[in-house]
């Protein structure tokens, strides 16, 4: 309470030495930005799911816990004092374990409140930058949170720019998609050029090859006539001593 009246005489004395000039004062709604962005939403639905698994695990462990104390109440008479107090030792160890999981599920420091913290704080992170860039564009002097500790008695709605701040983050989320897109699109076109230059080298090695076997099968057109003219000279050779 002290901090909220803190704040508020703080803004008073601010807006007294700035009167001047005109302060300009803006405020947004930070639930209703979170649950207009799809990227909350699913970290949402992922993060209940995972809690639904979690409780559906508890209650079944809970569960047997109770079979267990059934089972022991229904078996009293038959059992030695030392078999029932050994039993009753399994069910106080069951019931803390499952204290203990309780609290590491959903306790203050349990994993639930702790992957929350570590899905939205980039999303928190979003709207943060979303503020500083709209507040510097715009000339904004204060920006306030409706939904935090500081308590608006009344609100303009003119003055609400929490619309403002969803299409900056949008805006900047389709550049990073646009991006992705293009980068995508390059190691695209880098394979499909790495492909061209493995076909044209595959071609120009059977060109080759062409070439040659072409040149081979000259060479052994040269080599055949080659013998026949040796045939003819010797044929010519042996006339002459004939005569």
């Amino acid at each position: 309470m002290k901090k909220r009246y803190f704040i508020i005489l703080l803004l008073f004395t601010t807006i007294l030495t700035f009167g001047q000039r005109g302060v300009k004062i803006g405020y947004i709604d930070t639930e209703y930005i979170l649950e207009n962005l799809p990227e909350y939403n699913q970290i949402s639905k992922r993060l209940e799911d995972k809690a639904a698994e979690w409780k559906n695990e508890i209650e079944d462990r809970s569960r047997k816990i109770e079979q267990k104390k059934e089972s022991l109440n229904s078996e009293r008479i038959l059992l030695t004092r030392e078999m029932i107090e050994e039993i009753e030792e399994e069910i106080i160890l069951d019931e803390e374990e499952l204290s203990e999981y309780q609290q590491k599920r959903f306790g203050p420091r349990g994993d639930l409140i702790i992957q929350k913290q570590q899905l939205i704080q980039p999303i928190q992170d979003q709207i943060f930058n979303a503020i500083r860039e709209l507040a510097k564009s715009r000339s904004y002097d204060f920006i306030f949170d409706k939904s935090a500790d500081i308590v608006m008695l009344y609100s303009d709605k003119r003055y609400d720019i929490s619309d403002q701040i969803l299409r900056t983050i949008t805006r900047a989320n389709n550049r990073r998609k646009v991006d992705s897109k293009k980068e995508k699109r390059e190691i695209e076109n880098e394979s499909i050029i790495d492909e061209s230059i493995i076909v044209s080298e595959v071609e120009n090695n059977e060109k080759d090859n062409e070439i040659k076997e072409k040149s081979e099968e000259s060479n052994k057109k040269l080599t055949v006539k080659e013998l026949l003219e040796q045939r003819k000279q010797k044929n010519s050779d042996k006339r002459k001593v004939k005569d």
